[in-house]
């Protein structure tokens, strides 16, 4: 296999990962209720709105770590 077959195999794998991670991010709203968690800061006080998904963060933070730990193994 010489250098460009690997390089486009490479970006043919990125590009379906970006296509996945967009229908996972298009779809997340309607199954998962991601955002709108118990212990997700919201602040509304006139035309200022603050938002911090700090459950979610937290959430999304150990799905990750353990989805990564089982492909470093």
């Amino acid at each position: 296999m010489t250098g460009w077959e690997g390089i486009g195999r490479l970006f043919m794998g990125f590009g379906a990962l970006l296509f996945i991670m967009g229908v996972v991010l298009t779809f997340s709203g309607r199954l998962f209720n991601l955002g709108r968690l118990p212990g997700d800061i919201l602040i509304q006080r006139g035309n200022f709105t603050f938002y911090f998904p700090l459950v979610t963060s937290l959430i999304l933070s150990l799905l990750l770590t353990l989805i990564l730990n089982i492909f470093r193994r």
